[in-house]
């Protein structure tokens, strides 16, 4: 009854689009972590592999384990690699970024034990986000043993924490000159550079002359970018639906939901949709911050968001049970919705519980 549909037309275009602001000799790394953004990532992948994207990428080694065993064998990036998965990357082929000191022994040692030569590896530099990556210090030591260890060095990155910003933006200008200086350095040591990349979705729109040999797209694809006039080239590929279950006639003074969250001011129609914040829609949506659209009106969420169940005010729309309730789509989208509860789209698509059934589109 509660369904998110995935068009894979809109996935096209916000590839072809984001493609169509690179160089043609720029290279595409397709983001698919927390399993796409919460919407799918083995449908998506595959249609993103057969549109042509160079990398799909993930943050964990188990969530590349999982594209795998679907069959899916183009290189794959893992972001945040952890110590205790060092055998499972090594085992299905995927290509760990390299974050810190102790990560790069313990993979080094982990390749020789195995008799694993020339091993896909990426290197993460930290240049100012302070989240993971090595320091230019750091890079500088890894310059100095390269050749002590098993690794083919594919690509060297960094992440913008501000890319979105307005320019000029300070911060992110001394994030682009600190990676340029690491990357001149590496180029020096070796005689085939592997590629460089430092430009996330904000980042293609906002500083293209810094895209360099690649560029990773997360949240683009999935029809975002993080600024109004840049959402409007891109297609939000979801649409999060589901249907009106019951209707109460609920008198004045009576309530609704758990600890009396809302009153009735006066005779109200409230509609039950079943989902709630076990599915990813959270309680701030809850009394009145969050609605839906109804048959072309907005109904407000009243009460507490229940584990299971919300409530809308229908009062004021001609409804019926089984009636659809859309929460977001391509009118309204992700991106509004979450802002009602003041949080962002990220982290609304990506809490969406897997027992909503997913329905692909093409």
């Amino acid at each position: 009854m509660t369904q998110l549909h995935l068009d894979l037309k809109k996935l096209t275009h916000n590839f072809t689009t984001v493609k169509g602001r690179l160089k043609a000799t720029t290279k595409i790394m397709a983001v698919v972590k927390a399993d796409a953004y919460g919407l799918g990532a083995i449908a998506l992948s595959k249609h993103l592999i057969s549109l042509g994207t160079d990398w799909l990428a993930v943050a964990y080694a188990q969530e590349g384990v999982t594209l795998r065993k679907a069959g899916i064998d183009c290189p794959i990036v893992v972001f945040y690699p952890q110590f205790e998965r060092i055998d499972s990357i090594i085992n299905n082929n995927l290509e760990p970024a390299l974050f810190s000191t102790a990560f790069i022994e313990a993979f080094a040692t982990a390749l020789k034990q195995k008799k694993r030569m020339n091993y896909p590896v990426h290197l993460k530099c930290n240049t100012g986000l302070n989240r993971i990556g090595l320091s230019a210090s750091e890079v500088d030591d890894f310059l100095t043993k390269k050749n002590d260890y098993p690794f083919r060095l594919k690509s060297v990155y960094s992440h913008l924490g501000a890319s979105e910003d307005p320019r000029p933006n300070t911060f992110t200008q001394k994030q682009i000159t600190s990676f340029l200086a690491i990357k001149k350095k590496v180029e020096k040591t070796f005689t085939n550079p592997p590629l460089f990349h430092l430009l996330n979705t904000s980042g293609v729109f906002n500083y293209p002359e810094f895209q360099m040999d690649l560029v990773r797209i997360g949240i683009g694809l999935y029809g975002f970018a993080n600024r109004a006039e840049w959402d409007q080239l891109l297609q939000p590929i979801a649409n999060l639906s589901s249907r009106v279950v019951q209707i109460h006639l609920v008198q004045k003074g009576e309530s609704v939901g758990y600890n009396q969250g809302w009153i009735a001011q006066k005779e109200s129609r409230i509609g039950v949709l079943p989902l709630g914040h076990a599915d990813g829609i959270s309680r701030q949506f809850g009394k009145g911050v969050g609605g839906v659209w109804i048959n072309g009106k907005r109904a407000p969420i009243v009460g507490n968001v229940c584990m299971d169940m919300l409530m809308v005010d229908l009062t004021e729309i001609d409804c019926e049970p089984l009636d659809p309730a859309m929460l977001f789509d391509h009118l309204h989208t992700a991106h509004e919705f979450a802002e009602q509860a003041g949080t962002i789209s990220y982290e609304l698509l990506t809490s969406l519980s897997p027992r909503i059934q997913r329905v692909i589109n093409s």
